[in-house]
């Protein structure tokens, strides 16, 4: 009798130990951390190692800037579970030739808000630092593609040479551009002027005229309609082939399915246009690699055709071998 007791004690205590564990309040409260990981994203092309750099993201009234109804807009990021304002991602990518270092774009920096501004500690994660960068391409003038040149006035990149086309720079360089714009337009002219002011001054700021040789592995394609100078950039490397498309797309829940809807950020809304049917259409033909810097980190994938319009199908998540 006196064991039966004993073992129903035991019993008693273990189970009334077991409810007080669960019973007890957690430790802490933990905190929302409220933070990504490093934007990084590494693949191989060929020989050559493709790194997609995040300057983070912003949101965008899409519905109203996108030249379409707003309803038609809101209908087309419905069927991909978003909504306006829609959090758009800001892209560079760094390509590492084995010769050399390229930088093709460098986000905002600060010209876009506090959200922005990562590229530069993006870059150092992924394992490179600004100082080894030997050229920086860039697609075209805006804010947020050149904003990460300079900081505090001074060059970013300081070993670096900046490239971009003759016409974007007589256009976004010109003061008297500037001066006819509409004033919420002089504040792109102003980045621009800002952001290559130390590489100007330095005379590490050169330009080139339409389709152009830059590096081995790498050549600029004129693109224009975004802006007069836009360029996209063709990476190849042992038949394999990357396509940097700048900004010819700004929305990909809208703009591929109907590649026919222009942004107002356009200089020239046609050709913008034009321009972004044929890459769309070369890019499902043929296949290849395609990036862009408002396509979602890491803005890399492939274009298939999908009836009238297209269809754009992400990467693959890998690690690099």
């Amino acid at each position: 009798m006196i064991e039966k007791h004993s073992k129903s004690a035991r019993v008693a205590v273990l189970l009334g130990a077991v409810a007080a564990v669960f019973a007890a309040p957690a430790f802490a409260a933990a905190p929302l951390a409220k933070f990504q990981a490093p934007g990084f994203y590494r693949t191989m092309l060929g020989d050559f190692e493709v790194t997609a750099l995040s300057d983070g993201t912003v949101e965008l009234p899409v519905n109203t800037i996108l030249k379409t109804s707003p309803a038609k807009v809101d209908k087309a990021l419905a069927k991909s579970f978003l909504k306006s304002p829609l959090e758009t991602s800001v892209n560079g990518f760094l390509v590492n030739t084995g010769g050399k270092l390229v930088l093709i774009d460098t986000g905002a920096a600060s010209l876009f808000g506090p959200t922005l501004g990562k590229l530069a500690a993006n870059l150092k994660a992924a394992g490179y630092q600004p100082e080894q960068v030997d050229e920086v391409y860039i697609t075209h003038l805006h804010p947020d593609h050149v904003g990460g040149l300079a900081a505090g006035g001074l060059a970013a990149f300081p070993n670096a040479i900046v490239r971009a086309d003759q016409r974007d720079a007589d256009f976004w360089l010109s003061q008297a551009e500037m001066d006819k714009a509409p004033a919420e337009v002089k504040g792109f002219f102003q980045g621009a002027m800002s952001s290559l002011a130390p590489y100007v001054k330095a005379g590490k700021f050169q330009t080139f005229s339409g389709n152009t040789d830059l590096a081995p592995g790498v050549k600029a394609y004129a693109s224009n309609g975004h802006t007069p100078g836009h360029t996209t950039y063709v990476v190849e490397s042992k038949g394999q082939k990357l396509v940097l498309l700048g900004d010819l797309l700004h929305v990909q829940a809208v703009q591929f399915d109907q590649p026919e809807i222009a942004v107002t950020f356009d200089n020239d809304n046609k050709h913008a246009i034009a321009e972004r049917k044929e890459a769309f259409a070369a890019a499902a033909k043929q296949g290849y690699l395609v990036g862009a810097a408002h396509l979602s980190f890491p803005g890399l994938g492939h274009v298939r055709a999908n009836g009238k319009g297209y269809q754009f199908v992400p990467v693959n998540y890998s690690v690099p071998k």
